[in-house]
């Protein structure tokens, strides 16, 4: 993805275009449909279906995350519960051929707190005036913590953005969310997803317990038969990108995956989360970075 001199106009920066366009118009569907009352698992079946009728296939299950609750919450097999008034982030994938598009925006339910939604739209609008070819990772962190800061609240420092490779969720570089001393400078053709997370809480989130977000590990032999036909799915459908327990054809899905991850073929993402009682905000874009500046996919 890095190169001292790449043809932006290649196909797989057109195929990271396409899906940034079906991710935005996807994006914006999904949140005039989201409401107090809204089923976990009708808004992400939405969100994911609204993208195959565009023309892309999701590169992740849509994260629901609510309130402390910053990553990794999905809809569960016919997942009925409501979402109630909260701070709801919506993090939202997609791929084109395995070129990805990565976006989140937040909706407040409540209408209360438009200060932290504010302070991850104005920190990510501040990374992306920083990013340039040569510009290092740690001054975007630190224009990323600056904004947040100017509206009173914490960055999330142990989650961070990332680069976007083909099958690849999560590639070098990583784009820190606060300042940081030891970093590496940005090259004209990565593309990256910038995701800054604001929060009233300490600013660390820790893993929760739950799990409906998986992705292969390995390839392996496995002697259970939902699990291997699990597997077989996986690998033909998913690859290496993250996948829901929802998304399987199998009898047992839930029994499945915990063969699979007994054997480390797949693993868990478990909910990632802020103290009980806060609330984290996150906004993010894809970037194609340029020699002056970067190309938003995803606005």
């Amino acid at each position: 993805m890095t190169g001292s001199d790449p043809d932006l106009e290649a196909e797989q920066y057109e195929k990271h275009r396409e899906a940034g366009e079906i991710l935005a118009e996807a994006r914006a569907d999904t949140v005039e449909r989201l409401e107090v009352g809204s089923k976990y698992g009708d808004i992400a079946e939405f969100a994911e279906e609204r993208i195959r009728e565009l023309g892309g296939e999701p590169a992740f299950p849509l994260n629901i995350s609510v309130d402390h609750e910053a990553a990794h919450a999905t809809a569960t097999v016919d997942d009925d519960r409501q979402i109630g008034a909260g701070v709801v982030n919506l993090d939202i994938g997609v791929h084109v051929d395995g070129w990805l598009a990565d976006s989140a925006v937040t909706v407040d339910l409540t209408d209360e707190h438009g200060d932290l939604v504010a302070a991850s739209e104005e920190a990510l609008d501040a990374a992306i005036d920083t990013i340039e070819a040569g510009v290092p990772t740690g001054e975007i962190g630190a224009a990323i913590e600056e904004a947040i800061d100017a509206r009173g609240f914490n960055p999330v420092v142990n989650l961070t953005g990332h680069g976007l490779g083909r099958w690849e969720q999560h590639a070098d570089p990583n784009i820190p969310n606060r300042a940081v001393s030891q970093s590496t400078s940005l090259e004209a053709g990565d593309v990256v997803a910038i995701e800054p997370f604001a929060t009233d809480g300490g600013g660390k989130v820790s893993e929760g317990s739950h799990e409906e977000i998986y992705a292969l590990e390995e390839e392996s032999s496995i002697r259970n038969r939902d699990a291997r036909q699990a597997l077989e799915q996986i690998t033909e459908e998913f690859q290496t990108l993250p996948f829901a327990t929802r998304w399987l054809d199998v009898r047992r899905p839930e029994m499945a995956l915990r063969r699979l991850e007994q054997q480390n073929i797949v693993h868990g993402y478990p909910v990632l989360q802020e103290d009980e009682g806060s609330l984290v905000s996150q906004k993010e874009h894809t970037v194609i970075v340029t020699e002056g500046g970067c190309e938003v996919t995803t606005e």
